[in-house]
């Protein structure tokens, strides 16, 4: 029966479930939470019938959401800490159910009174945050609570049933027991291999050594092991975040890292951590192994999920999702802005042609003196158009491509093949992670399809594919490829991670010979 149906919330270990209260006709009710609250846990009990979802929102009023979460039918429970992420809750937070697929329920806990003042989360602005503005927030919150058959991966981390991509929000909730406890499974670090994560960035810096950065891994997490330098003649990881001296970035994912093969030096910039957001540089030396944060002039927005490519000695960075709020109505941006490390600064070049419309989470590949941008988001928009950015003329034009073009999509992974070609592979669609890969011929203008078992074995977003040579590096994924010149062609293909947007976040290292991909 319906009426078996029931919700309860839980603030902090030492409190006793409360059964959150139908109200008639409502199906949305927002709550303060107490100010000592640590923790918070949501769960459901009894028959869900005709019921999707129960969204359940951690928010300040006035402002975007904290944490967020989808209660399913599969997925009976979600929790909070407020020190996930290494962040802090201020207090003054209102918790928010609302429930998906019937109109039967508004749910207000019996025992809690309801704070004067504090309801400041209405319909309206639920409806604008889940519009076009929502792109302000890291993309861990989009479209999808489908469930589709679950499937294991060598390597991969299993704990929570956190989606990537839940519908609007920054911090996926995981799953707790059905026992009523407070605290999920918190994430193990190993000292052999990296933790399952996504929105990394791995960087090639020899022909026998590539550097990973960041992530976010199990319940959301950042990841507690966020570097490792990975040895491909062996294919053995090894912990390197004490490696380094000097100040080392914080914690965060949708940033790029850039690795500049004259200098030996990987540039680290933007990013978000919850509800963070850089415009910081910082480079580590890979000779010395040192750290250092630079001081630039010049003006650059907090940006993350845009692209970072290097050409001639500087990094040319292209569009982006800003923090929210922000004045811009759609939140991404279109915009191109360069930093020239040997001056430390940055400046906004004149570009003409025919821009790009504003996006975030989509590739730029730098070919023969061209930057190509493909795909990437603009809520609710999912593209699979080509650009490319002129950089001798510094003119944007609209490629036109011939073949079967890969489907719309955002957070694929990009990787250089040869002198002119290169790879998209996986990726978000809105409403799924994807496994297919197709390659793009810059001579041509052309797509083909790539049918390869070992890269489509599981669908994955927010992964890194980089290729490596015997004798030099070659470009990566999302943070950005270097300019090809006389270099020798890539050998291998190295592929890390990712999350499939069913509670799984990898952390198998895959291998195959661009020779394969190539003919």
């Amino acid at each position: 029966m319906m009426n078996n149906f029931s919700i309860f919330v839980i603030f902090g270990v030492k409190d006793l479930p409360l059964r959150l209260v139908r109200e008639k006709e409502r199906e949305q009710y927002s709550i303060a939470v107490p100010s000592t609250v640590q923790q918070v846990v949501v769960f459901s009990q009894g028959r869900w019938e005709k019921r999707t979802g129960v969204r359940v929102e951690l928010a300040e009023p006035g402002n975007c959401p904290i944490m967020i979460g989808n209660l399913t039918p599969n997925k009976k429970c979600i929790s909070w800490e407020s020190w996930e992420g290494g962040d802090t809750w201020s207090g003054d937070l209102t918790l928010t159910a609302s429930v998906e697929g019937a109109s039967m329920l508004n749910v207000v806990p019996s025992s809690v009174r309801e704070v004067q003042g504090r309801r400041k989360r209405g319909r309206e602005q639920d409806q604008e945050l889940s519009g076009r503005g929502q792109e302000n927030v890291c993309p861990n919150g989009f479209l999808s609570e489908r469930v589709t058959p679950r499937r294991r991966v060598r390597g991969s981390h299993r704990g929570s049933k956190a989606h990537l991509f839940n519908r609007s929000d920054e911090e996926a909730s995981a799953s707790l027991p059905q026992s009523n406890k407070a605290k999920a499974p918190t994430q193990t670090v190993s000292t052999v291999n990296p933790t399952g994560r996504w929105g990394q960035t791995l960087s090639p810096v020899d022909p026998k050594t590539a550097i990973l950065i960041g992530g976010q891994g199990l319940r959301m997490q950042f990841c507690k092991d966020p570097m490792w330098k990975l040895c491909t003649e062996d294919m053995s990881w090894m912990p390197a975040e004490t490696m380094a001296e000097g100040p080392t970035p914080e914690a965060r994912i949708g940033h790029t890292a850039t690795f500049d093969p004259e200098s030996r030096r990987i540039f680290i910039f933007g990013g978000s951590k919850n509800k963070k957001w850089f415009n910081d540089v910082y480079i580590l030396d890979t000779q010395s192994w040192r750290w250092t944060m630079v001081e630039a002039q010049g003006k650059v927005p907090p940006l993350a999920y845009h692209s970072c490519s290097l050409f001639r000695g500087e990094l040319f960075v292209l569009g982006g999702v800003f923090p929210c709020p922000h004045p811009e109505p759609d939140g991404c941006s279109d915009s191109v802005y360069i930093f020239n490390p040997e001056m430390a600064i940055w400046y906004k070049p004149i570009v003409n042609g025919d821009r790009p419309a504003p996006r975030s989470g989509h590739s730029a590949c730098v070919v023969q003196g061209k930057i190509y941008i493909f795909g990437g988001w603009d809520t609710p928009v999912c593209f699979n158009d080509m650009h490319a950015l002129d950089l001798g003329l510094m003119e944007f034009s609209a490629v036109e491509t011939s073949g079967v073009p890969p489907l719309p999509r955002s957070w694929h992974a990009c990787a250089l093949l040869s002198a002119s070609k290169f790879l998209i592979h996986g990726g978000y669609n809105g409403n799924n992670a994807l496994a297919d890969a197709f390659i793009f011929d810059t001579v041509s203008s052309s797509w083909t399809m790539v049918v390869n078992t070992q890269l489509s074995s599981v669908p994955r977003a927010g992964h890194s594919i980089i290729t490596m040579s015997s004798s030099c590096t070659q470009g990566s994924l999302e943070d950005g490829d270097q300019e090809v010149t006389s270099k020798p062609p890539p050998e291998m293909l190295f592929m890390f991670g990712g999350g499939d947007n069913e509670g799984s976040f990898f952390s198998d290292l895959e291998t195959l010979s661009v020779d394969k991909l190539l003919t």
